[in-house]
């Protein structure tokens, strides 16, 4: 009595098709196997499917049961697949027609009681059941909300094992999810505006053109002068996920368990860890790979505070993210390979103390410290930043002021219309933002006037820049035309994206 259908397993962030085989054999002495390079979690399945399925009124076989998991090959883990497993028993028992089971798919962790849990990675999994042709899969009814953009799959919520077998005895039928994605984002209000903030008219503007060009942001200043604050705000100006990124991050949250009742991320990711955070932790890894805090941060801002407090170890594993927009984890059992394509928000002060070069307060750092505090940040991280600014005290009479921000908003909308620019312009390319242009594109997008051109050869040679930091000069003026209407990169436009790359605390930029 042999029964086939199929579970799923999620390595990396993809999920992976695997085909549940159940035998059971007769006149043999009564015996539970699973085989297939189960994990301990697997392997435990054994004694919770006998509990649910006797808990559910059924009777267990009492013969020798052969599980297997195929591909043999793939390392298996996780408890989904205890629900494919209990359900291939019944069907090789006779209590399933398998028949009905036969090319569907089914994800679920089972409880003693035969309630059927939910479990992560269930939207990359769903993702693959969509491009591998299967028609009908069974999810938990805590998953079943990540179903709602697979209009080619019949996704079921199962709440028990007990209807899920009257559903198949066609006692009473189970009803696929129906939903619109509007029902299912996840949208919070937000206590943080850019009008919430006194001054820093140039801090400001610099996150604007961030948020229009996903460039990176170091802000520098004295502490409590507003750093944090701008970049809680930060959020409020960016604009809102596409479906495809939607997706993407999405992705990512349900394989780590972080997706929200709501099924899906609506909003950018704001991820903020501390600086003792390992570098396992920032940029994934374990002995099965796991996406790390630049992956949580996919599709929108990683704030790093006391940048410079980070370990260098940690801070320079930036580096291949930064530049290439993914990392590569590989480990003894696999490697994978996680989207990094985040917005960089560094914040630091001028010294340890932080109050060299205020007006008002002494710095009681030696020249020493300072210099080795400043040297915490290498060059080449230094140079992957494109827009660096000073944050500045403000008088008394300037925090007391009100009314004097422009709202959040508003400014959304200008980063909203310059993207508008930028999708039409690559819409023939694989990327998305200005950041992201090789240096071919940057050939053929970024036009220069006679007189901008002139102004950034001079800039070459007086402050001495890179070429990654000559073209990356060129992508934030590309950002800031677009911000200002502009089809040509004008002198204006140069003018002030040098201002940005240019820093007297931390070198050139």
């Amino acid at each position: 009595m042999l029964s086939k259908l199929f579970g799923g397993s999620v390595v990396g962030l993809d999920g992976v098709i695997v085909e549940v085989e159940v035998d059971l054999i007769t006149r043999k002495l009564p015996n539970f196997t699973i085989v297939g390079l189960p994990a301990k979690s697997i392997d435990e399945a054994k004694e919770r499917v006998r509990s649910a399925i006797r808990n559910s009124g059924f009777e267990f076989p009492d013969h020798k049961i052969t599980v297997n998991l195929a591909p043999a090959d793939l390392p298996k883990e996780g408890g989904g697949f205890d629900l494919p497993i209990a359900v291939g028993i019944l069907a090789a028992a006779g209590i399933i027609d398998k028949s009905l089971i036969s090319g569907s798919m089914f994800v679920g962790e089972l409880l003693l009681d035969g309630t059927v849990k939910k479990v992560t990675g269930v939207l990359p999994l769903l993702d693959c059941a969509e491009k591998k042709g299967i028609k009908q899969v069974f999810v938990p009814a805590g998953n079943s909300k990540e179903s709602v953009f697979f209009q080619k799959i019949k996704v079921f919520p199962v709440p028990n094992l007990i209807s899920l077998v009257l559903h198949f005895q066609q006692v009473k039928q189970l009803q696929p999810y129906r939903g619109s994605l509007k029902d299912i984002i996840f949208t919070s209000g937000s206590e943080y505006d850019f009008s919430f903030i006194a001054g820093q008219d140039k801090a400001k503007r610099a996150l604007e053109i961030s948020a229009a060009g996903f460039h990176n942001v170091h802000l520098y200043g004295p502490p409590g002068t507003g750093k944090t604050m701008l970049a809680r705000s930060f959020t409020t100006i960016l604009p809102p996920l596409d479906k495809d990124e939607m997706l993407e991050v999405s992705r990512i949250y349900s394989t780590v368990g972080l997706l929200p009742d709501a099924g899906f991320i609506g909003q950018r990711p704001f991820r903020n860890p501390h600086h003792t955070t390992s570098r396992v932790g920032l940029i994934g890894g374990g002995s099965r790979p796991k996406p790390g805090e630049i992956t949580l941060a996919h599709r929108g801002v990683l704030f790093l505070d006391e940048f410079p407090e980070f370990p260098r170890t940690v801070m320079e594993s930036l580096r291949q993210p930064m530049e290439d927009g993914f990392v590569v984890v590989s480990r003894a059992n696999g490697f994978a390979r996680f989207p990094s394509r985040f917005i960089l928000l560094a914040a630091s002060n001028p010294c340890p103390c932080g109050f060299y070069g205020h007006p008002k307060k002494s710095c009681t750092c030696t020249s020493s410290a300072i210099i080795k505090y400043r040297r915490r940040i290498s060059g080449p991280i230094i140079d992957r930043i494109d827009l660096n600014v000073e944050v500045f005290d403000l008088p008394v009479e300037k925090l007391l002021s009100s009314g004097s921000g422009e709202k959040s908003q508003s400014i959304q909308q200008r980063v909203i219309k310059a993207l508008e620019v930028q999708k039409h312009r690559f819409k023939n390319e694989k990327i998305k933002f200005n950041s992201e242009m090789s240096s071919d594109m940057v050939k053929r997008y970024c036009k220069l006037d006679a007189e901008a051109e002139a102004l950034l050869n001079s800039a070459v040679d007086k402050l001495n820049l890179s070429p990654r930091s000559y073209f990356r000069v060129i992508k934030i003026s590309r950002t800031i035309a677009d911000l200002a209407g502009s089809d040509n990169i004008k002198t204006e436009h140069i003018a002030e994206a040098l201002q940005y790359r240019f820093s007297e605390q931390f070198g050139n930029m």
